[in-house]
């Protein structure tokens, strides 16, 4: 007797409005009307952000949280295979790629289609500020944060604080470029970088501004 295949669930009216806030706060910022993500999420009732999040930052922190839970378990898999292999802690070329390398995939195999254009407008957002002062549910990011600076202890304080802050606006831009050239250019082939190429360019200038010398320091041979 064959088994009979159960239907395919749809998503709860939760993740219904986390996608929905994801892709309209992508699209038109992070005062985009609450009514309209109920309406996009399919829920009848215009009150169903309130009620599940509470208020407009409520939204914004519970896509957040839901979208760096499996990042940041995919960064402490690669965190451990990077110590397992016996590889310095102090490369600034291997912690930026721990960090960047899951946002290419980790989000949109969990149903993301905005993410890096969601994080480009609220990155300056007070919840983003308020959500990094209270990071440590985040092991992750706070072990590569760390050591990025640490890495870069031969730059002033002052210097490495900016670049740092630099490389999150500069990361989440470079990323949404990408999402944004990826659902455009679908279809195109000739002249266009492959997954890989797009993924190591960004490293590299995620890199690039880090490291960057300035006149006045001269880094340690």
């Amino acid at each position: 007797m064959r088994a009979k295949l159960r239907p395919v669930s749809r998503p709860g009216a939760r993740t219904q409005l986390l996608l929905a806030g994801e892709r309209l706060i992508a699209e038109s910022g992070p005062e985009v009307s609450l009514r309209d993500v109920a309406v996009a999420a399919g829920q009848r009732n215009n009150s169903a952000v309130h009620y599940h999040f509470g208020s407009r930052d409520g939204l914004i922190k519970a896509i957040i949280g839901h979208r760096q839970a499996p990042l940041e378990q995919a960064r402490l898999a690669l965190l451990a295979e990077h110590e397992s292999a016996g590889e310095p802690d102090d490369s600034i070329t291997a912690l930026v790629t721990i960090l960047v390398e899951p946002l290419f995939d980790t989000p949109y195999s969990d149903g993301s289609s905005h993410y890096a254009r969601f994080l480009e407008r609220v990155r300056n957002h007070p919840v983003m500020a308020e959500l990094t002062l209270t990071a440590e549910q985040w092991p992750a990011t706070r072990i590569l944060t760390t050591r990025l600076l640490r890495a870069l202890d031969y730059l002033p304080e002052a210097l490495r604080r900016q670049r740092m802050a630099a490389m999150a606006s500069v990361m989440y831009t470079l990323l949404a470029d990408h999402e944004r050239h990826v659902e455009e250019h679908r279809d195109a082939v000739r002249g266009a970088l492959s997954e890989a190429e797009a993924r190591d360019n960004i490293i590299a200038m995620v890199v690039g501004l880090l490291t960057a010398p300035m006149p006045s320091v001269v880094e340690p041979q």
